[in-house]
């Protein structure tokens, strides 16, 4: 039953990808393009995102468990340190430079996008070399 949440929950968050333009890295680079032809649509659709999240988290807050009977982890970290910091500047340079997050980049490399297919192949390197750098860094 977890599996079928997992992969339903998957699909429609693709689905909402495909239908808000974030697999379309010609979209996502207008919205950054602020000093150019600025498309401002995507700030809408992370709004959307941002409320129907802090929805979801008022609603899960007051329970105990997921819906499918899971234990509920929330996260424990409470500062910003250097590795958050860095990790959010890779992001926002692979996004600015690429168009695409892990997500959406997904979606569009499961279409077959050339770009997309790139772009996963070097998101999938930097987590092979992230975990054989801590398991170094454990020793």
């Amino acid at each position: 039953m977890v599996a079928l949440i997992a992969f339903a929950s998957g699909l429609v968050f693709g689905l909402g990808l495909i239908i808000s333009g974030m697999a379309n890295p010609a979209k996502v680079l207008g919205f950054l393009d602020i000093g150019g032809a600025w498309d401002p649509s995507l700030a809408f659709v992370m709004g959307g995102g941002v409320l129907v999240t802090a929805v979801g988290f008022a609603f899960l807050r007051r329970r105990r468990a997921s819906l499918s009977g899971e234990p509920l982890r929330w996260p424990t970290a409470t500062r910003v340190d250097l590795r958050l910091a860095a990790g959010s500047l890779a992001f926002g340079a692979g996004w600015g430079l690429a168009g695409f997050c892990p997500g959406p980049a997904l979606v569009a490399a499961s279409a077959g996008v050339p770009e997309a297919l790139i772009f996963v192949a070097a998101m999938v390197a930097g987590m092979a070399i992230f975990s054989v750098l801590e398991k170094f860094k454990g020793r």
